[in-house]
């Protein structure tokens, strides 16, 4: 033992450190990122009814501009986890953010409906691999206060869904859907002028056996946060990779069991399938899929009711220009609001209450929300009601990407995270041609019933899962 250097972990490393000046400036890079797929997220509620209107298309030609965003992202996500699991995290986010920033930006020019919907399907695979950004994130943070800060990174989106309502309601009115789309590309360009400042994961290079590179990372987080390394050598992390299957592993015990430099495609998938890991990838995909259709048919139905609701009710017909109904600005922009008490819920209830608990808590009290929805109401109750809808489901939404990443292991983690996304974004694609449909055919009823039906199945999933990881370290 006497001559025997320590050697320490990525996490014993990162707990040493403490969360400092440089996680803050990672924080920073990877929230432009998530406000920045906010954003174009959120254009969904503005983009397909202006273009009904200046382009007289059909409704559901409308929902085809939402749902082929979603086919995009549902590519991305499978294509930028293998990206960032095998080139790295950095390599993953370098694509996503030229593809999302260039072809956001041509959409604003767009000459006819087939080059909109195409220019927004490659905006869509640019914007799929968003998760990348949640796993690199993720894997600076100390493990104590891991869910904390994941809930801040997640804020991020937050404040997208609010700037781009608010620049809807100024920039609408006075100058069309153009200008919005051409503004809501901005963000992605940033995350092109400082990707060269963005460092690589440690966690990654290690699995990747370059800890000499790694060691490199750590000095630099340990130099801006002022503070030291653990005594010692660094090494590979010594946690099991099949730890998602257990509910009483002891993570701070645990031996290493599998080391992998590299798979091909279809060796990663067949992990996240096999025997130790299958149980929590099905449940993840069924909780990814019903907040992905609670999360973006309360966002839509927002602007449909805004209009729907009397139509149905008194026979009127939508109004004929769009930018001049400023209550539909004003829904979006209260209910987009809803997304900040939605996180704050959040942050209060992942490290304390735990994620499984905070999850179905909230998917449940988002069916209550919901309930009255099923019969038509004034707008102000409607609002009020959407409002609270969407703050559990943002809070929701946020926790099952704070708890995906940390059941898997690295080798597999933004695979396993991307391929949970993309079955999200089925339910996203699903929602606008279903749903939004039922709605605008005036039947608010059967709508409301089958978010009701999606929302509880997703609440009753969460239960099904054996693991709780509140306070437990990554997985190697």
């Amino acid at each position: 033992m006497g001559d025997e250097a320590y050697i320490y972990t990525v996490d014993e490393a990162l707990l040493s450190l403490g969360f400092g000046k440089f996680q803050t400036l990672v924080l920073a890079y990877a929230g432009i990122g998530w406000l920045s797929e906010a954003m174009e997220m959120m254009l969904l509620s503005f983009v397909g009814p202006a273009v009904r209107i200046e382009w007289g298309i059909s409704d559901r030609q409308e929902s085809f501009i939402s749902s082929v965003v979603f086919a995009g992202m549902l590519i991305g996500a499978c294509t930028w986890g293998f990206v960032s699991d095998n080139y790295g995290r950095r390599m993953g986010f370098l694509f996503t953010a030229l593809v999302t920033s260039l072809a956001g930006f041509a959409s604003s020019i767009a000459p006819n409906y087939i080059c909109l919907v195409a220019l927004r399907f490659v905006v869509g695979v640019g914007l799929g691999g968003g998760h990348v950004l949640a796993s690199w994130f993720l894997e600076f943070i100390p493990a104590p206060n891991r869910g904390t800060w994941m809930i801040v990174f997640t804020f991020f989106w937050t404040v997208g869904t609010i700037l781009q309502a608010a620049v809807a309601w100024m920039v609408m009115p006075l100058f069309g859907w153009r200008w919005l789309v051409a503004l809501s590309s901005l963000p992605s360009f940033l995350l092109l002028l400082f990707f060269n400042a963005t460092p690589e994961s440690p966690r990654y290079l290690c699995k990747r056996d370059k800890t000499d590179e790694a060691m490199v990372v750590l000095s630099r987080i340990a130099s801006m946060n002022e503070a030291s390394l653990p005594p010692g050598v660094l090494g590979l992390n010594s946690l099991p990779e099949d730890y998602a299957s257990s509910s009483n592993v002891n993570l701070s015990e645990a031996s290493p069991l599998i080391t992998t430099k590299g798979k091909n495609g279809l060796k990663v998938f067949l992990d996240l399938l096999s025997p130790k890991l299958i149980r929590s990838t099905l449940l993840l995909w069924l909780v990814f899929f019903g907040n992905a259709f609670g999360y973006y048919g309360v966002v839509l139905l927002t602007s449909e009711l805004s209009g729907t609701t009397r139509k149905c009710n008194s026979n009127l017909t939508r109004p004929s220009h769009l930018q001049d109904d400023t209550s539909l600005y004003r829904d979006v922009f209260l209910t987009s609001v809803a997304e900040a008490p939605g996180l704050l819920l959040a942050a209060l209830a992942v490290d304390k209450v735990g994620r499984k608990a905070s999850m179905y808590g909230m998917l449940f009290t988002c069916c209550a929300f919901l309930g009255p929805l099923i019969w038509p109401q004034k707008e102000v109750i409607t609002t009020a009601l959407l409002f609270g809808a969407r703050a559990c489901v943002t809070a929701s939404f946020n926790i099952i990407y704070i708890y995906t990443p940390e059941i898997y292991p690295t080798s597999v983690r933004s695979t396993g995270l991307g391929m949970a996304t993309a079955i999200g974004r089925i339910g996203g694609m699903v929602c606008p041609m279903v749903a939004v449909s039922l709605v605008e055919n005036c039947r608010q009823t059967e709508a409301i019933l089958l978010f009701e039906l999606v929302i509880f199945v997703a609440g009753v999933a969460v239960t099904l899962f054996s693991l709780e990881t509140k306070g437990r370290d990554l997985m190697a």
